[in-house]
């Protein structure tokens, strides 16, 4: 039968299941284009930063990464410095800042009265839309002269006796300076994470535990912390990932210059990221853009690594949790 000679409702509705079949057609390939676009955008990034390390490839290989020496008159580049620093600088921010995340989505999810959170929640978020270039003007103004004048003193009296503040700091750019802006970078992320893992908790779990006659404090430490672990973890691994890859503000803070592989976090450094940022519109020779390049290389395989483990990591969790 045709579809003119249906009756009015039934002629509607054929009309209506042609349009939403041509809907879904239409709907799986923007969709699917559009998440293949993202793949080849990747891929094209890789290609292009791989492509312009050619020359360092070719010309110094993988000794690159263990160098210690970067002269750009004599044409001599190494990696390790930037490595170490860039490890360094992520791991105490990840230190310092993954548990204030986790503390503040726990006061916002289940301590704060409601009329407060939404509103420290909002602020909590602004932190991540302030760009890193005010951060990094902000941690030359203000804190690397509170660094300079009363904390790092204050760290090195108490502190001393440790190699990571064996010394009062030179200036307010240091390596420690980068650390706090870091720290300050990857709080929004990990705390906006933590408290929407905290809010999914189910209800009941949280009632049950009370009825067992824990307290507050025994039932964030015995329930929530153990039932959302593994995205807890991922959440503070991609805060680290952000980290890993900070070039200005990291940049505008940390001194600029290297100490081959010292602890002192009073001294100053460089990161892969900012050594990038420093020279490469400056760069004099086909080698020290091609080292620059690999810089990036590296740099772009930590932040795949970072990324990787954090979402093996809620695999794992998803599925013990499951059975």
């Amino acid at each position: 039968m045709e579809a003119s000679s249906l009756p009015a409702p039934e002629r509607a509705l054929d009309t209506r299941r042609r349009r939403d079949r041509y809907g879904d057609v239409a709907l799986k390939w923007i969709t699917g284009l559009a998440a293949a676009g993202s793949v080849g955008l990747i891929g094209l990034i890789i290609y292009k930063v791989v492509d312009g390390a050619r020359p360092a490839l070719s010309h110094i290989g993988i000794s690159f990464l263990w160098g210690r020496t970067w002269d750009a008159v004599s044409n001599h580049f190494g990696a390790l410095d930037f490595i170490f620093g860039t490890l360094y600088t992520t791991f105490w921010a990840v230190l310092i800042g993954g548990p204030i995340s986790i503390a503040i989505g726990l006061f916002l999810s289940e301590l704060a009265p409601r009329g407060v959170r939404g509103v420290i929640g909002s602020l909590v978020e602004m932190l991540a839309a302030i760009p890193s270039v005010v951060l990094g003007l902000w941690g030359i103004l203000v804190l690397g002269p509170v660094v300079h004048d009363q904390f790092g003193p204050w760290l090195n009296t108490i502190f001393g006796w440790t190699p990571f503040f064996s010394s009062k700091p030179i200036s307010g750019s240091s390596v420690f300076t980068a650390i706090l802006v870091l720290t300050i970078m990857m709080t929004p992320i990990t705390a906006s994470i933590s408290r929407d893992l905290f809010a999914q908790v189910p209800a009941d779990i949280k009632e049950g535990a009370y009825g067992l006659g824990l307290t507050r404090w025994e039932m964030m430490r015995g329930v929530l912390l153990p039932y959302t672990r593994g995205g807890l973890i991922s959440a503070v691994l991609l805060g680290g990932g952000r980290a890993v890859g900070e070039a200005i503000a990291v940049t505008q803070v940390i001194g600029a210059t290297t100490h081959g592989l010292a602890l002192n976090t009073f001294l100053t450094g460089d990161t892969l990221a900012s050594r990038i940022a420093e020279q490469y519109q400056g760069a004099t020779s086909f080698l020290q853009v091609g080292s620059l390049f690999f810089l990036g290389v590296i740099l772009l395989v930590m932040s795949l690594v970072v990324n990787f483990t954090a979402q093996i990591i809620v695999r794992r969790y998803a599925i013990e949790r499951a059975h």
